[in-house]
């Protein structure tokens, strides 16, 4: 993975429980340098010792772990230089997530060793949304909760996300069902732009 995932961890770490709770994960993890480079690519094995050395220091599961970095991870990358491509995501957290095949087809462009993931969205009411979601890499079915209630609070409104297929049970991806409603007064543009919710696939 590239560093920036590693460097969210990091900072979520900080966050948390301050630079003795980053030690203490460094240290369990096996992890001898200083920091991470956002741009250079880390083995996989890296960020899930990571995980798995927050973890025994937070008493959390890793799924945990995971829900709460899904969470965090949305907000880290808008305040490091990511908010711009956000902005032009779409106006609706349902047009956010119908462009994220193509977002992530943008940042490609700048990290051609990235390996991922791929969304299919299906609007089934009007503030309902069946997301499927593939990955080579396994167990990060919670991250995705996570990331999805962190893009909840970015649109203003509240999602409840309830895990429909899991990967780990021998399919081929993960489904979730996310019901979402606005927290204020929502206007019509905003109706408008929920019904413009397509199907992406990465093919």
């Amino acid at each position: 993975m590239y560093g920036l995932i590693n460097q969210g961890l990091h900072d979520l770490a900080v966050q948390v429980g301050g630079e003795d709770l980053w030690r203490e994960i460094k240290l369990s993890a096996g992890l001898d340098l200083e920091a991470f480079v956002g741009m250079h690519t880390y083995p996989d094995d890296v960020t899930y010792r990571m995980i798995d050395a927050a973890s025994a220091a937070m008493r959390i599961t890793p799924a945990e772990v995971l829900h709460a970095f899904g969470k965090h991870w949305i907000l880290y990358t808008a305040r490091h230089g990511y908010g711009a491509i956000f902005d032009t995501m779409g106006r609706t957290l349902p047009a956010f997530l119908a462009n994220l095949d193509m977002m992530h087809a943008r940042l490609s462009l700048s990290m051609p060793e990235m390996r991922p993931p791929s969304f299919v969205c299906e609007q089934l009411g009007d503030h309902q949304i069946r997301l499927e979601y593939r990955s080579e890499r396994a167990g990060l079915a919670p991250m995705v909760v996570g990331m999805l209630e962190g893009l909840g609070e970015m649109y203003d409104v509240t999602v409840t996300v309830v895990q429909s297929i899991d990967s780990a049970d021998g399919a081929d991806h993960d489904a979730f069902m996310i019901e979402y409603h606005p927290t204020t007064t929502a206007d019509a543009a905003t109706n408008a732009d929920d019904r413009q919710l397509v199907v992406v696939s990465d093919g």
